[in-house]
């Protein structure tokens, strides 16, 4: 931009120095030319009145007596009918003088020559001196185009960090103004913006914050009841296994409430790590399985194994589980669990064989408070940021069957067939 300006302005400049100084040597050469013309014509006709003054007394006309009233430096030539002509002067050599020729009433002639030297050196005096005139007003414009690209980019900079910065979640008011209209009223724009995101996110923050207070403390006392429900030695073996499973569970959860309050204190979130993705594709299985064969349905698993990818195990079982508890209530048959490569990615697929996804819905599924069954419209739309927040995407890739993959980035894996 600052470039762009000098440019601009010089160019300006440049035009306005072309137009106004080339007319000027023009006529301001025309103008010595025509002065040295018109004393060149003033000597002729002062040397034709001495000649006249000659004749009319009788008295000869010769280069002696008249060559007083010739400027030093000209040649003058005089011609008289029976007398033979006088020269006085050297006449001038290299170019074309100028030159000048009167007539007396008796014939006689007089013709005065004058070199051009004179009308050179005047002619190049005044280019050079409207030479510098004009390279004087280039450098003063581009002195004054830095000046106010200086002045103008400064600000423009200021603004791009103070935007970058709240792009980066830090949203403090910088309150600086730059005596420019426009440039304070954008200035004026962030810092509002700024005040108004800052106070989103501690609203947003201390409603996370309250609800995982608030949910922590029920989370632990619920732990505690359900291992003294698998300490009990006289429970059947399935309440023992049903309530371990709770457990882990309700340890899952409360990892992700920890997490969340982590989340609060730290905006750049917990960096990706590899993980064994059979362990958690396996536990989802082994979580899920009797709920659907509650249902009379079942539950799968295919594809690869020993397979590693970049994530957070917690944060690939919330997705997972959400996507196997929307195939339970909206779909039908068997759901399937299906580990592929993808290029770079590893594709973790939940498959059912219901009726699928509608067609006026399509990817929309994903959005908030977008369902086609009577349900909240939250939980696609949650586990696609989570997906995202990790790393990862969730993707939709088939209505019917209704297949929606997870992509999450492969790490060292090693691959070996099911």
């Amino acid at each position: 931009m600052k470039r762009r300006m000098i440019n601009s302005l010089l160019g300006v400049v440049l035009v306005v120095v072309t137009v106004f100084c080339v007319p000027l040597a023009l006529v301001e050469k025309q103008t010595i030319t025509s002065t040295a013309q018109n004393r060149v014509d003033a000597a002729a006709v002062r040397l034709l009145g001495l000649v006249e003054t000659r004749l009319a007394a009788g008295e000869p006309v010769t280069g002696e007596r008249i060559g007083t009233g010739v400027v030093e430096g000209d040649y003058a030539e005089i011609t008289v009918p029976g007398q033979p002509p006088v020269a006085i002067g050297d006449q001038p050599t290299g170019g074309r003088p100028l030159r000048a020729t009167e007539t007396g009433p008796h014939g006689e002639t007089v013709t005065v020559e004058q070199s051009r030297h004179d009308v050179d050196r005047d002619t190049a005096n005044m280019l050079l001196l409207i030479g510098l005139v004009a390279l004087l007003a280039v450098a003063a414009a581009v002195a004054l185009a830095l000046w106010q690209a200086r002045r103008l980019t400064r600000p423009l900079i200021d603004l791009a960090e103070t935007a970058e910065r709240l792009g980066s979640g830090d949203p403090r008011p910088r309150d600086r103004r730059y005596g420019v209209a426009e440039l304070d009223r954008v200035a004026e724009v962030l810092d509002g913006s700024a005040e108004r995101i800052g106070r989103m996110l501690t609203a947003e923050r201390r409603l996370a914050a309250d609800a995982s207070h608030q949910l922590r403390t029920p989370l632990t006392a619920l732990s505690m009841r359900l291992e003294e429900i698998t300490a009990l030695a006289h429970q059947p073996e399935t309440v023992r296994e049903e309530a371990t499973i709770a457990l882990q569970q309700v340890e899952r959860l409360t990892d992700v409430v920890q997490r969340l309050l982590t989340n609060q204190r730290d905006t750049h979130g917990p960096s990706a790590a590899g993980f064994d993705l059979d362990e958690v594709v396996k536990q989802q299985a082994e979580e899920w399985s009797a709920s659907l064969r509650g249902t009379g349905r079942r539950l799968v698993t295919e594809g690869l194994s020993h397979v590693h990818a970049m994530g957070t195990p917690g944060t690939v079982s919330q997705v997972l589980a959400t996507l196997i508890e929307n195939s339970l209530m909206h779909g039908g048959g068997t759901v399937t669990l299906r580990v592929r490569p993808s290029g770079s990615s590893v594709v973790v697929e939940v498959q059912d064989e219901g009726q699928g996804v509608p067609a006026e819905l399509g990817n929309r599924v994903f959005e908030r408070a977008v369902s086609g069954r009577n349900s909240t419209g939250i939980g696609l739309a949650v586990a696609r940021d989570l997906a995202e927040a990790d790393g990862g995407r969730l993707e939709l890739l088939s209505l019917k069957p209704p297949v929606f993959a997870l992509f999450l980035p492969r790490s060292s894996a090693v691959v070996e067939p099911d």
